[in-house]
Protein backbone atom coordinates (compact mmCIF):
# COMPACT_ATOMS: atom_id res chain seq x y z
CA UNK A 1 0.00 0.00 0.00
CA UNK A 2 1.21 3.45 -0.89
CA UNK A 3 1.99 5.82 2.00
CA UNK A 4 0.54 9.33 2.09
CA UNK A 5 3.39 11.77 1.60
CA UNK A 6 3.64 15.54 1.34
CA UNK A 7 4.26 15.16 -2.39
CA UNK A 8 1.08 13.12 -2.74
CA UNK A 9 -0.90 15.80 -0.92
CA UNK A 10 0.33 18.37 -3.44
CA UNK A 11 -1.70 16.51 -6.08
CA UNK A 12 -4.96 17.55 -4.40
CA UNK A 13 -6.56 20.37 -6.33
CA UNK A 14 -9.45 20.62 -3.90
CA UNK A 15 -10.70 19.17 -0.63
CA UNK A 16 -14.46 18.72 -0.33
CA UNK A 17 -16.20 17.68 2.90
CA UNK A 18 -19.69 16.28 3.53
CA UNK A 19 -21.72 17.83 6.35
CA UNK A 20 -23.80 14.86 7.56
CA UNK A 21 -23.60 11.33 6.24
CA UNK A 22 -23.73 8.93 9.22
CA UNK A 23 -27.04 8.05 10.85
CA UNK A 24 -25.56 8.29 14.36
CA UNK A 25 -24.30 11.82 13.74
CA UNK A 26 -27.61 12.84 12.15
CA UNK A 27 -29.46 11.55 15.21
CA UNK A 28 -27.10 13.53 17.43
CA UNK A 29 -27.74 16.67 15.39
CA UNK A 30 -31.49 16.05 15.38
CA UNK A 31 -31.92 16.12 11.62
CA UNK A 32 -31.56 13.67 8.76
CA UNK A 33 -30.81 15.35 5.42
CA UNK A 34 -32.57 14.25 2.26
CA UNK A 35 -29.44 14.74 0.19
CA UNK A 36 -25.77 15.30 0.95
CA UNK A 37 -24.43 18.85 1.31
CA UNK A 38 -20.84 20.01 1.23
CA UNK A 39 -18.23 22.61 2.09
CA UNK A 40 -14.69 23.24 0.85
CA UNK A 41 -11.47 23.10 2.83
CA UNK A 42 -8.25 24.75 1.74
CA UNK A 43 -5.61 22.38 0.36
CA UNK A 44 -3.15 24.16 2.67
CA UNK A 45 -4.97 22.47 5.58
CA UNK A 46 -3.67 19.06 4.45
CA UNK A 47 -0.96 17.37 6.49
CA UNK A 48 0.54 13.93 7.06
CA UNK A 49 0.56 11.71 10.11
CA UNK A 50 2.54 13.01 13.05
CA UNK A 51 2.16 16.67 12.06
CA UNK A 52 1.08 18.77 15.07
CA UNK A 53 -2.02 20.96 14.83
CA UNK A 54 -2.30 24.24 16.70
CA UNK A 55 -5.31 25.27 18.71
CA UNK A 56 -5.41 28.98 17.84
CA UNK A 57 -4.64 31.40 20.65
CA UNK A 58 -7.78 32.72 22.32
CA UNK A 59 -9.94 29.74 21.33
CA UNK A 60 -11.37 26.84 23.32
CA UNK A 61 -13.39 24.68 20.95
CA UNK A 62 -11.02 22.78 18.67
CA UNK A 63 -12.85 19.57 17.74
CA UNK A 64 -11.80 16.41 15.93
CA UNK A 65 -13.87 14.37 13.45
CA UNK A 66 -12.55 10.99 12.40
CA UNK A 67 -13.45 10.44 8.75
CA UNK A 68 -12.85 8.28 5.71
CA UNK A 69 -11.25 10.22 2.86
CA UNK A 70 -11.72 9.31 -0.79
CA UNK A 71 -8.88 10.13 -3.19
CA UNK A 72 -10.04 10.53 -6.80
CA UNK A 73 -8.14 8.33 -9.23
CA UNK A 74 -9.60 9.29 -12.61
CA UNK A 75 -11.45 12.42 -13.66
CA UNK A 76 -15.19 12.32 -12.96
CA UNK A 77 -17.73 14.63 -14.61
CA UNK A 78 -21.45 13.87 -14.61
CA UNK A 79 -20.88 10.24 -13.76
CA UNK A 80 -23.67 7.93 -12.63
CA UNK A 81 -23.93 6.40 -9.19
CA UNK A 82 -23.28 3.01 -10.78
CA UNK A 83 -20.01 4.20 -12.34
CA UNK A 84 -18.84 6.59 -9.62
CA UNK A 85 -16.83 4.19 -7.47
CA UNK A 86 -14.65 3.38 -10.50
CA UNK A 87 -13.34 6.95 -10.36
CA UNK A 88 -12.07 6.58 -6.79
CA UNK A 89 -8.42 5.61 -6.65
CA UNK A 90 -7.95 5.05 -2.93
CA UNK A 91 -9.34 5.63 0.54
CA UNK A 92 -7.50 6.66 3.66
CA UNK A 93 -8.09 7.98 7.16
CA UNK A 94 -8.61 11.66 7.83
CA UNK A 95 -9.38 14.06 10.66
CA UNK A 96 -11.69 16.94 9.77
CA UNK A 97 -10.55 19.35 12.48
CA UNK A 98 -12.42 22.59 13.14
CA UNK A 99 -12.40 25.44 15.63
CA UNK A 100 -15.94 26.40 16.62
CA UNK A 101 -14.92 29.71 18.19
CA UNK A 102 -14.70 31.30 14.73
CA UNK A 103 -17.48 29.34 13.02
CA UNK A 104 -19.97 32.21 13.37
CA UNK A 105 -17.83 34.39 11.10
CA UNK A 106 -17.89 31.92 8.21
CA UNK A 107 -21.62 32.36 7.46
CA UNK A 108 -21.86 28.61 7.00
CA UNK A 109 -18.89 28.26 4.66
CA UNK A 110 -16.46 26.85 7.27
CA UNK A 111 -13.62 28.69 5.49
CA UNK A 112 -11.73 29.77 8.59
CA UNK A 113 -13.14 27.37 11.16
CA UNK A 114 -12.14 24.31 9.12
CA UNK A 115 -9.20 25.41 6.95
CA UNK A 116 -6.46 26.19 9.44
CA UNK A 117 -3.01 24.86 8.66
CA UNK A 118 -2.91 21.18 9.57
CA UNK A 119 -6.68 20.96 10.00
CA UNK A 120 -6.96 18.08 7.48
CA UNK A 121 -4.43 15.36 8.30
CA UNK A 122 -4.72 12.27 6.09
CA UNK A 123 -2.99 8.90 5.97
CA UNK A 124 -0.84 7.16 6.83
CA UNK A 125 -1.52 4.62 4.05
CA UNK A 126 -3.74 4.57 0.98
CA UNK A 127 -6.03 1.58 0.48
CA UNK A 128 -6.65 0.77 -3.22
CA UNK A 129 -10.32 1.38 -3.96
CA UNK A 130 -10.60 -1.72 -6.13
CA UNK A 131 -9.39 -3.94 -3.28
CA UNK A 132 -11.89 -2.89 -0.61
CA UNK A 133 -15.63 -2.97 0.02
CA UNK A 134 -16.78 0.64 0.52
CA UNK A 135 -19.94 -0.56 2.26
CA UNK A 136 -18.04 -2.54 4.91
CA UNK A 137 -15.29 -0.24 6.16
CA UNK A 138 -14.65 0.33 9.84
CA UNK A 139 -13.54 3.73 11.14
CA UNK A 140 -12.16 4.27 14.63
CA UNK A 141 -10.83 7.29 16.49
CA UNK A 142 -8.81 7.40 19.69
CA UNK A 143 -7.98 10.37 21.92
CA UNK A 144 -4.97 9.73 24.14
CA UNK A 145 -5.40 6.01 23.52
CA UNK A 146 -9.10 5.90 24.46
CA UNK A 147 -11.48 4.72 21.75
CA UNK A 148 -14.07 7.47 21.15
CA UNK A 149 -15.47 6.63 17.70
CA UNK A 150 -16.14 3.17 16.29
CA UNK A 151 -18.48 2.94 13.33
CA UNK A 152 -19.08 1.16 10.06
CA UNK A 153 -20.00 2.45 6.63
CA UNK A 154 -23.09 0.26 6.90
CA UNK A 155 -24.70 3.21 8.73
CA UNK A 156 -24.02 5.71 5.97
CA UNK A 157 -27.04 7.73 4.91
CA UNK A 158 -25.37 8.41 1.55
CA UNK A 159 -23.13 5.75 -0.02
CA UNK A 160 -19.73 6.94 -1.21
CA UNK A 161 -20.71 6.40 -4.85
CA UNK A 162 -23.68 8.73 -4.47
CA UNK A 163 -21.45 11.45 -2.99
CA UNK A 164 -18.95 11.18 -5.88
CA UNK A 165 -21.71 11.15 -8.51
CA UNK A 166 -23.50 14.07 -6.89
CA UNK A 167 -20.41 16.26 -6.75
CA UNK A 168 -19.53 15.40 -10.34
CA UNK A 169 -22.80 16.93 -11.54
CA UNK A 170 -21.43 20.43 -11.12
CA UNK A 171 -17.66 20.12 -11.02
CA UNK A 172 -15.00 17.92 -12.48
CA UNK A 173 -13.31 15.82 -9.86
CA UNK A 174 -9.65 15.56 -10.82
CA UNK A 175 -7.12 12.91 -9.87
CA UNK A 176 -5.74 13.69 -6.43
CA UNK A 177 -8.84 15.56 -5.23
CA UNK A 178 -9.91 14.51 -1.74
CA UNK A 179 -13.45 14.03 -0.44
CA UNK A 180 -14.02 13.80 3.33
CA UNK A 181 -17.12 11.67 3.78
CA UNK A 182 -18.44 12.81 7.17
CA UNK A 183 -18.02 11.62 10.74
CA UNK A 184 -20.08 9.31 12.96
CA UNK A 185 -21.17 10.28 16.46
CA UNK A 186 -18.44 10.64 19.05
CA UNK A 187 -16.45 13.64 17.87
CA UNK A 188 -15.69 16.17 20.58
CA UNK A 189 -13.32 18.88 21.80
CA UNK A 190 -9.58 18.32 22.19
CA UNK A 191 -7.00 20.40 24.05
CA UNK A 192 -3.25 21.02 23.79
CA UNK A 193 -1.38 17.90 24.85
CA UNK A 194 -3.98 15.53 23.40
CA UNK A 195 -3.12 13.09 20.61
CA UNK A 196 -5.86 12.07 18.17
CA UNK A 197 -5.54 8.90 16.09
CA UNK A 198 -7.83 7.76 13.28
CA UNK A 199 -7.77 4.40 11.47
CA UNK A 200 -9.78 2.90 8.61
CA UNK A 201 -9.94 -0.87 8.03
CA UNK A 202 -11.45 -3.32 5.61
CA UNK A 203 -11.30 -6.19 8.03
CA UNK A 204 -12.56 -8.80 5.57
CA UNK A 205 -9.80 -7.85 3.10
CA UNK A 206 -7.20 -7.58 5.84
CA UNK A 207 -6.32 -4.01 4.83
CA UNK A 208 -5.70 -1.06 7.16
CA UNK A 209 -4.55 2.51 6.79
CA UNK A 210 -2.72 2.32 10.10
CA UNK A 211 -3.22 5.04 12.68
CA UNK A 212 -3.21 8.64 11.56
CA UNK A 213 -1.71 10.53 14.49
CA UNK A 214 -2.20 14.24 15.20
CA UNK A 215 -0.77 15.84 18.35
CA UNK A 216 -2.43 19.05 19.55
CA UNK A 217 -0.32 22.08 20.52
CA UNK A 218 -1.19 25.56 21.80
CA UNK A 219 -0.89 28.46 19.37
CA UNK A 220 0.54 31.74 20.63
CA UNK A 221 -0.33 34.26 17.90
CA UNK A 222 -3.65 36.00 18.73
CA UNK A 223 -6.28 36.90 16.15
CA UNK A 224 -5.55 40.37 14.80
CA UNK A 225 -7.92 43.20 15.64
CA UNK A 226 -8.75 43.86 11.97
CA UNK A 227 -10.63 40.54 11.69
CA UNK A 228 -13.36 38.64 13.50
CA UNK A 229 -12.49 37.65 17.05
CA UNK A 230 -13.18 34.24 18.59
CA UNK A 231 -16.55 33.86 20.28
CA UNK A 232 -19.13 31.15 20.68
CA UNK A 233 -22.64 30.47 21.94
CA UNK A 234 -23.97 27.56 23.99
CA UNK A 235 -25.19 26.06 20.71
CA UNK A 236 -21.66 26.20 19.28
CA UNK A 237 -20.32 24.60 22.44
CA UNK A 238 -22.86 21.77 22.24
CA UNK A 239 -22.03 21.21 18.56
CA UNK A 240 -18.31 21.11 19.32
CA UNK A 241 -18.61 18.67 22.23
CA UNK A 242 -21.32 16.60 20.55
CA UNK A 243 -23.87 16.72 23.39
CA UNK A 244 -25.05 19.24 25.94
CA UNK A 245 -23.95 16.98 28.78
CA UNK A 246 -20.40 16.74 27.42
CA UNK A 247 -20.38 20.52 27.01
CA UNK A 248 -21.38 21.02 30.65
CA UNK A 249 -24.68 22.62 29.64
CA UNK A 250 -28.04 21.58 31.07
CA UNK A 251 -29.79 19.33 28.60
CA UNK A 252 -32.86 20.95 27.05
CA UNK A 253 -36.07 19.16 27.87
CA UNK A 254 -36.79 16.76 25.04
CA UNK A 255 -39.21 13.92 24.67
CA UNK A 256 -36.57 11.34 25.51
CA UNK A 257 -35.27 13.15 28.57
CA UNK A 258 -38.80 13.97 29.77
CA UNK A 259 -40.18 10.47 29.26
CA UNK A 260 -38.47 8.84 32.22
CA UNK A 261 -39.53 5.39 33.34
CA UNK A 262 -41.48 7.00 36.21
CA UNK A 263 -43.31 9.44 33.93
CA UNK A 264 -43.97 6.69 31.41
CA UNK A 265 -45.43 4.38 34.05
CA UNK A 266 -47.72 7.11 35.38
CA UNK A 267 -49.01 8.11 31.95
CA UNK A 268 -49.61 4.47 31.03
CA UNK A 269 -51.59 3.91 34.24
CA UNK A 270 -54.35 6.37 33.33
CA UNK A 271 -56.79 6.84 30.49
CA UNK A 272 -56.06 9.33 27.73
CA UNK A 273 -59.32 11.02 28.70
CA UNK A 274 -57.73 11.90 32.05
CA UNK A 275 -54.59 13.20 30.33
CA UNK A 276 -56.74 15.23 27.96
CA UNK A 277 -58.35 16.95 30.93
CA UNK A 278 -54.96 17.89 32.37
CA UNK A 279 -53.87 19.31 29.01
CA UNK A 280 -57.11 21.24 28.69
CA UNK A 281 -56.55 22.83 32.12
CA UNK A 282 -53.33 24.24 30.68
CA UNK A 283 -55.10 25.74 27.69
CA UNK A 284 -54.13 22.98 25.25
CA UNK A 285 -57.36 22.08 23.51
CA UNK A 286 -56.04 20.96 20.13
CA UNK A 287 -53.61 18.18 20.97
CA UNK A 288 -55.56 15.11 19.85
CA UNK A 289 -54.92 13.29 16.59
CA UNK A 290 -58.43 12.55 15.39
CA UNK A 291 -60.28 10.25 13.04
CA UNK A 292 -57.94 7.25 12.94
CA UNK A 293 -58.46 3.50 13.19
CA UNK A 294 -56.15 1.18 15.11
CA UNK A 295 -54.80 -2.25 14.24
CA UNK A 296 -54.40 -3.23 17.88
CA UNK A 297 -57.66 -1.94 19.27
CA UNK A 298 -57.35 -1.06 22.93
CA UNK A 299 -53.62 -1.63 23.36
CA UNK A 300 -52.08 1.46 24.97
CA UNK A 301 -48.89 2.88 23.51
CA UNK A 302 -46.52 5.65 24.51
CA UNK A 303 -43.36 7.02 22.92
CA UNK A 304 -41.59 10.03 21.46
CA UNK A 305 -42.44 11.33 18.02
CA UNK A 306 -40.37 11.10 14.88
CA UNK A 307 -42.08 12.89 12.02
CA UNK A 308 -42.44 12.40 8.27
CA UNK A 309 -44.17 14.81 5.91
CA UNK A 310 -45.66 13.96 2.52
CA UNK A 311 -46.56 16.61 -0.03
CA UNK A 312 -49.16 16.18 -2.80
CA UNK A 313 -47.79 14.15 -5.67
CA UNK A 314 -46.21 16.03 -8.55
CA UNK A 315 -44.66 13.74 -11.11
CA UNK A 316 -41.37 15.58 -11.53
CA UNK A 317 -40.90 15.84 -7.78
CA UNK A 318 -41.75 12.21 -7.23
CA UNK A 319 -39.11 11.34 -9.79
CA UNK A 320 -36.48 13.27 -7.83
CA UNK A 321 -37.68 12.52 -4.27
CA UNK A 322 -39.82 9.39 -4.42
CA UNK A 323 -37.40 6.70 -5.49
CA UNK A 324 -34.39 5.10 -3.88
CA UNK A 325 -33.59 5.74 -0.24
CA UNK A 326 -36.28 8.41 0.05
CA UNK A 327 -37.47 10.29 3.14
CA UNK A 328 -39.95 7.55 4.05
CA UNK A 329 -37.33 4.81 3.96
CA UNK A 330 -34.69 6.95 5.66
CA UNK A 331 -36.77 7.69 8.73
CA UNK A 332 -38.05 4.13 9.08
CA UNK A 333 -34.49 2.84 8.77
CA UNK A 334 -33.30 5.23 11.48
CA UNK A 335 -36.22 5.09 13.91
CA UNK A 336 -35.17 4.08 17.39
CA UNK A 337 -36.38 2.03 20.32
CA UNK A 338 -39.54 3.49 21.84
CA UNK A 339 -40.08 6.10 19.12
CA UNK A 340 -43.38 6.59 17.30
CA UNK A 341 -43.43 7.43 13.62
CA UNK A 342 -46.05 10.13 12.95
CA UNK A 343 -46.86 10.90 9.31
CA UNK A 344 -48.54 13.93 7.79
CA UNK A 345 -50.53 12.80 4.78
CA UNK A 346 -53.11 15.60 4.75
CA UNK A 347 -55.94 13.16 5.54
CA UNK A 348 -55.62 11.76 2.01
CA UNK A 349 -57.36 8.38 1.75
CA UNK A 350 -56.52 7.62 -1.88
CA UNK A 351 -53.10 5.97 -1.41
CA UNK A 352 -51.11 4.02 1.09
CA UNK A 353 -48.42 5.70 3.19
CA UNK A 354 -47.17 2.44 4.69
CA UNK A 355 -47.09 -1.22 3.76
CA UNK A 356 -46.16 -4.45 5.46
CA UNK A 357 -42.42 -4.41 4.66
CA UNK A 358 -41.75 -0.95 6.06
CA UNK A 359 -44.09 -1.66 8.96
CA UNK A 360 -42.04 -4.73 9.76
CA UNK A 361 -38.81 -2.73 9.49
CA UNK A 362 -40.15 -0.21 12.01
CA UNK A 363 -41.10 -3.07 14.31
CA UNK A 364 -37.64 -4.65 14.04
CA UNK A 365 -36.08 -1.26 14.80
CA UNK A 366 -38.05 -1.17 18.07
CA UNK A 367 -40.56 1.55 17.21
CA UNK A 368 -43.47 1.77 19.64
CA UNK A 369 -46.15 2.58 17.03
CA UNK A 370 -46.89 4.07 13.63
CA UNK A 371 -49.44 6.84 13.14
CA UNK A 372 -50.57 8.19 9.77
CA UNK A 373 -53.53 10.33 8.82
CA UNK A 374 -53.31 8.72 5.37
CA UNK A 375 -53.91 5.18 4.18
CA UNK A 376 -52.20 1.85 4.67
CA UNK A 377 -51.83 -0.89 2.09
CA UNK A 378 -51.30 -4.60 2.77
CA UNK A 379 -53.75 -4.03 5.61
CA UNK A 380 -54.08 -7.65 6.71
CA UNK A 381 -50.30 -8.03 6.93
CA UNK A 382 -49.87 -4.69 8.70
CA UNK A 383 -52.59 -5.61 11.18
CA UNK A 384 -50.83 -8.94 11.75
CA UNK A 385 -47.62 -7.22 12.86
CA UNK A 386 -47.03 -6.76 16.56
CA UNK A 387 -46.44 -3.01 16.21
CA UNK A 388 -49.66 -0.96 16.63
CA UNK A 389 -50.55 1.14 13.60
CA UNK A 390 -53.08 3.98 13.55
CA UNK A 391 -54.40 4.97 10.13
CA UNK A 392 -57.12 6.83 8.26
CA UNK A 393 -58.07 4.35 5.56
CA UNK A 394 -57.11 1.24 3.65
CA UNK A 395 -56.05 1.60 0.03
CA UNK A 396 -54.17 -0.71 -2.37
CA UNK A 397 -52.23 2.05 -4.18
CA UNK A 398 -48.62 2.93 -3.40
CA UNK A 399 -47.85 6.40 -2.08
CA UNK A 400 -46.77 7.72 -5.51
CA UNK A 401 -50.41 7.94 -6.55
CA UNK A 402 -51.04 10.81 -4.15
CA UNK A 403 -47.86 11.60 -2.21
CA UNK A 404 -44.21 12.59 -2.45
CA UNK A 405 -42.18 11.70 0.68
CA UNK A 406 -40.65 15.08 1.37
CA UNK A 407 -38.89 15.66 4.68
CA UNK A 408 -38.36 14.23 8.12
CA UNK A 409 -38.03 15.37 11.73
CA UNK A 410 -39.89 18.63 11.12
CA UNK A 411 -43.06 20.05 12.64
CA UNK A 412 -46.08 18.48 10.95
CA UNK A 413 -49.87 18.32 11.15
CA UNK A 414 -51.46 14.91 11.62
CA UNK A 415 -55.16 14.28 12.17
CA UNK A 416 -55.75 17.94 12.98
CA UNK A 417 -52.97 18.22 15.56
CA UNK A 418 -49.53 19.77 15.37
CA UNK A 419 -46.74 17.32 16.18
CA UNK A 420 -43.10 18.25 16.70
CA UNK A 421 -40.16 15.84 16.76
CA UNK A 422 -39.71 14.70 20.36
CA UNK A 423 -43.30 15.32 21.45
CA UNK A 424 -44.67 12.58 23.69
CA UNK A 425 -47.47 10.56 22.11
CA UNK A 426 -49.97 8.55 24.18
CA UNK A 427 -52.67 6.51 22.53
CA UNK A 428 -55.39 4.11 23.63
CA UNK A 429 -58.98 3.27 22.72
CA UNK A 430 -60.09 6.80 23.67
CA UNK A 431 -57.74 8.46 21.19
CA UNK A 432 -54.26 9.78 20.49
CA UNK A 433 -52.77 12.69 22.44
CA UNK A 434 -49.71 14.88 21.91
CA UNK A 435 -47.96 16.01 25.12
CA UNK A 436 -45.33 18.78 25.00
CA UNK A 437 -42.22 17.35 26.71
CA UNK A 438 -41.81 20.23 29.17
CA UNK A 439 -45.25 19.45 30.65
CA UNK A 440 -44.87 15.68 30.87
CA UNK A 441 -43.67 15.34 34.47
CA UNK A 442 -46.24 17.65 36.05
CA UNK A 443 -49.06 16.17 33.98
CA UNK A 444 -47.99 12.64 34.94
CA UNK A 445 -48.17 13.50 38.65
CA UNK A 446 -51.49 15.27 38.26
CA UNK A 447 -53.24 12.58 36.23
CA UNK A 448 -52.32 9.80 38.66
CA UNK A 449 -54.02 11.77 41.42
CA UNK A 450 -56.96 12.62 39.17
CA UNK A 451 -57.40 8.99 38.17
CA UNK A 452 -57.45 7.98 41.84
CA UNK A 453 -60.09 10.64 42.57
CA UNK A 454 -62.13 9.43 39.60
CA UNK A 455 -61.92 5.87 40.92
CA UNK A 456 -63.23 7.01 44.30
CA UNK A 457 -66.11 8.91 42.69
CA UNK A 458 -66.95 5.99 40.39
CA UNK A 459 -67.17 3.64 43.36
CA UNK A 460 -69.42 6.03 45.30
CA UNK A 461 -71.76 6.51 42.34
CA UNK A 462 -71.89 2.74 41.99
CA UNK A 463 -73.01 2.59 45.60
CA UNK A 464 -75.93 4.87 44.78
CA UNK A 465 -74.64 8.30 45.87
CA UNK A 466 -75.85 11.29 43.86
CA UNK A 467 -73.26 13.23 41.89
CA UNK A 468 -74.16 16.64 43.35
CA UNK A 469 -71.40 17.49 45.78
CA UNK A 470 -69.48 14.37 44.82
CA UNK A 471 -68.51 15.28 41.27
CA UNK A 472 -66.75 17.61 41.77
CA UNK A 473 -66.17 16.86 45.45
CA UNK A 474 -67.27 19.31 48.09
CA UNK A 475 -65.42 19.68 51.41
CA UNK A 476 -67.26 16.78 53.04
CA UNK A 477 -66.55 14.37 50.21
CA UNK A 478 -62.97 15.60 49.94
CA UNK A 479 -62.45 14.71 53.61
CA UNK A 480 -63.89 11.24 52.97
CA UNK A 481 -61.63 10.91 49.94
CA UNK A 482 -58.54 11.77 52.00
CA UNK A 483 -59.52 9.12 54.55
CA UNK A 484 -59.98 6.63 51.71
CA UNK A 485 -56.52 7.39 50.36
CA UNK A 486 -54.97 7.12 53.83
CA UNK A 487 -56.63 3.73 54.24
CA UNK A 488 -55.10 2.48 51.01
CA UNK A 489 -57.76 3.50 48.53
CA UNK A 490 -59.32 0.09 48.18
CA UNK A 491 -62.11 -0.09 50.76
CA UNK A 492 -65.80 0.26 50.08
CA UNK A 493 -65.91 3.92 51.12
CA UNK A 494 -68.51 3.41 53.88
Amino acid sequence: MEPVTADRLNEAGKVIAVHLSYASRAAQRGRTPAFPSYFLKATSSLSVTGTPVERPAGTELLAFEGEIALVIGTAARRVSVEDAWGHVGAVTASNDLGVYDIKYADKGSNVRSKSGDGFTPVGPALLPADKIDPAALRIRTWVNGELVQDASTTELIFPFAQIVADLSQQMTLHPGDIILTGTPAGSSVIVPGDVVEVQVDDEAAGLSTGRLSTPVTQGTAPFAAFGNQPKFTDADRIDAFGTAAAAGIAEPITGKSALTEDVKAKLLSVATATISGALRKRGLNNVSIDGLQATKGTRKVIGTARTLRYVPNREDLFKSHGGGFNAQKRIIDSIGEGEILVMEARGEKGAGTLGDILGLRAQVRGAAAIITDGGVRDHAAVAGLDIPTFFNSVHPAVLGRKHVPWDTDVTIGCGGATVQPGDIIVADSDGILVIPPHLAAEIADEVVEQERMDTFVFQRVGEGHQVDGLFPMNADWKARYNEWVAAGGDDDGE
